[in-house]
């Protein structure tokens, strides 16, 4: 394989890039910005080597403890759940969260071999129950898989009496209800407040 389909195919590897997209990246790289392609390699590979996981909270940081879990003025009584570093920087750019998180780095899926031991459900379990945290907020995605994944912690995080609660669902800010789905009016009429 020689070097611009080595290239090509690095570039496939990125979620929702196709061949077609791929080859448009790898031209326009090669045609027109060489400097931002000698960026981009120097990036990858700093990212690469410098960029862990958190020990504490499992997002990517460069130092053992990640920015938000050194920052001793957050509210140590609240704990977010979240599956992913990008659902946690979402939540953050919010700017209404001011307690702490846990990232899974996944959700269930029994199908791809993804169980509790797989996402981190015992440091989550011990992390909750250190006797600072009052509430775990559940914020995973409201697709099937994320909807068991919070069930299932839910009822251990219950089990160990620790208050455990769930992101709420409703109609999107700025919509109209004729556009909306069903499925999230429905869930919007029973999780009213």
């Amino acid at each position: 394989m020689n070097a611009l389909e080595q290239l090509i195919e690095a570039l496939k590897r990125l979620p929702g890039v196709g061949q077609k997209s791929a080859q448009r990246m790898a031209f326009h790289l090669l045609q027109h910005d060489r400097e931002g392609m000698r960026q981009l390699s120097k990036a990858l590979d700093a990212a690469g080597e410098g960029i862990r996981h958190c020990q504490r909270c499992h997002t990517f940081s460069e130092t053992p403890l990640c920015s938000i879990c050194a920052d001793e003025g957050r509210d140590a009584r609240l704990l977010c759940v979240v599956e992913s570093p990008a659902d946690q920087a979402a939540l953050e750019r919010t700017g209404s969260f001011a307690g702490y998180y846990f990232v899974l780095l996944g959700r269930l899926s029994p199908l791809d071999g993804l169980g509790t031991r797989e996402i981190g459900a015992e440091q989550l379990l011990a992390r909750a129950a250190d006797g600072r945290v009052q509430e775990v907020i559940l914020a995973t995605s409201f697709t099937a898989e994320g909807e068991a994944t919070a069930h299932v912690l839910a009822q251990a995080l219950r089990s160990r009496d620790i208050k455990a609660t769930r992101l709420a669902r409703g109609v999107p800010v700025g919509s109209e209800l004729e556009y909306v789905d069903l499925g999230t009016i429905a869930h919007a009429l029973v999780d009213r407040r």
